[in-house]
């Protein structure tokens, strides 16, 4: 039995989310917990699971604040580090009206950047059921370099890797560099979540769900989920038998007030629901499909609320609105 459900490696910040303007129109700014790993194993440990993360913060009030967070609800810090000539991230993210998010970084680099291979805590990968990464743990060394070992360690101690590409322009060279090292993951990962706007970044404009998920599955994952915005999320599997399986599970309708941490929240749901079962890849059609629902559910309760490790639910909150 391993001691952790989920152990999240990659970027931790502060989201500076827009709250409004004071009396002089001046925008105001809520400070919030963020980064996409943080957000989806602090959605595992909201629901009950055994989380964990790993990353770095500064040595700063920030930082304090983000691990404050993470303990409050009982996600393991003991993999966390300090960068001494860093700060801590910012992004400071604007909404439009139907609550899309637009983002701006100080990360020049982050203290997230700078996490090496030697300050992983390999006991804590070699007890985690699924490892999960992102992205933006790869656009700079030595934290790609720390994210390549960490899936090297999960995966030589027969646990799983999720994996979820999250494009940000502005904290890429280039757009050529972004989606060659995105891309290459794939082959790594046993299951993976992207968004409909990453799918056609990494593999042309006009494919469809259903290409784009049977193409992640072809790179070797068993689980490919893109998720659709409104339209819920699409779904490609393996299943034991050797066959395939997909479809599209829908998702209710609500009042969104902020998108942020919606996908993270999202894929915290569905490992959480994984992690229930002895192997989380042996799955039928049915059982799957009744995990998607639960973790839209879960960000569709997340994108009524602002912020994202805040407006994630607890398990009953879950339950009571799938009644």
């Amino acid at each position: 039995m391993k001691k952790y459900d989920v152990v999240a490696l990659g970027e931790i910040l502060i989201d500076f989310t827009f709250a409004g303007t004071n009396a002089d129109g001046k925008k105001l700014y809520e400070e919030n917990a963020g980064g996409a790993p943080a957000n989806c194993v602090s959605a595992v440990a909201k629901l009950g699971g055994r989380g964990a993360f790993i990353g770095m913060t500064g040595r700063d009030s920030f930082g304090e604040d983000v691990r404050r967070v993470l303990e409050k609800i009982s996600v393991d810090t003991s993999g966390m580090r300090y960068c001494e000539s860093q700060h801590t991230t910012l992004a400071f993210v604007s909404l439009d009206a139907q609550g899309e998010r637009h983002f701006s970084f100080c990360r020049n680099p982050g203290a997230d950047t700078q996490i090496r291979p030697e300050d992983l805590d390999r006991q804590m990968l070699e007890n985690s059921r699924i490892l999960h990464v992102g992205s933006l743990s790869l656009t700079d060394e030595p934290a790609k370099s720390a994210t390549l070992k960490a899936i090297e360690i999960t995966k030589k101690t027969g646990g799983l890797v999720s994996y979820d590409p999250n494009y940000r322009a502005n904290l890429w060279k280039e757009r050529t560099d972004a989606i060659e090292v995105m891309k290459s993951i794939f082959p790594l990962a046993d299951t993976v979540k992207v968004s409909d706007e990453e799918l056609a970044l990494l593999f042309g404009e006009n494919i469809s769900a259903e290409e784009g998920g049977n193409k992640i599955l072809d790179l070797g994952a068993s689980l490919a989920m893109i998720t659709l915005g409104a339209k819920g999320v699409f779904y490609a599997a393996k299943i034991p038998d050797g066959k395939r399986i997909s479809g599209t599970i829908p998702v209710r309708k609500v009042d969104v007030v902020d998108t942020t941490g919606a996908g993270d929240s999202f894929t915290g749901g569905i490992l959480y629901r994984l992690t229930r079962r002895e192997n989380p890849l042996d799955f039928t059609k049915e059982e799957l499909e009744a995990d998607l629902k639960f973790a839209n559910t879960v960000a569709s309760i997340c994108v009524t609320r602002r912020g994202a490790i805040p407006a994630l639910p607890s398990l009953s909150e879950v339950e009571e609105s799938l009644c």
